[in-house]
């Protein structure tokens, strides 16, 4: 069984909350790695979105991440019932 690799957060990681909905912004790369950082979000009912890529610095993650609930709202990260799929941005 393969060993999951260790992983940093960034400080920038936790819950956001805007218009009665709560989610998880998950910030992270591999522990000692110099750059990558990953950008998935994460709802209450469990629908995550991830970005494909990755980011030269978690800032520019956060920054993606407010771009993005402010352009498309934070409802958007919530998924279709139906779909039962993970959304990738």
């Amino acid at each position: 069984m393969a060993k999951e690799p260790k992983l940093e957060y960034s400080d920038f990681s936790g819950e956001f909350e805007d218009d009665g909905v709560t989610v998880l912004v998950d910030i992270h790369r591999p522990v000692g790695s110099a750059g990558g950082w990953t950008l998935e979000v994460i709802s209450q009912e469990e629908d995550v979105t991830t970005w494909e890529g990755t980011f030269e610095t978690d800032k520019d993650a956060w920054e993606e991440f407010l771009a993005t609930a402010e352009k498309d709202g934070i409802h958007s990260f919530i998924g279709d019932e139906d779909a039962g799929e993970e959304s990738v941005h």
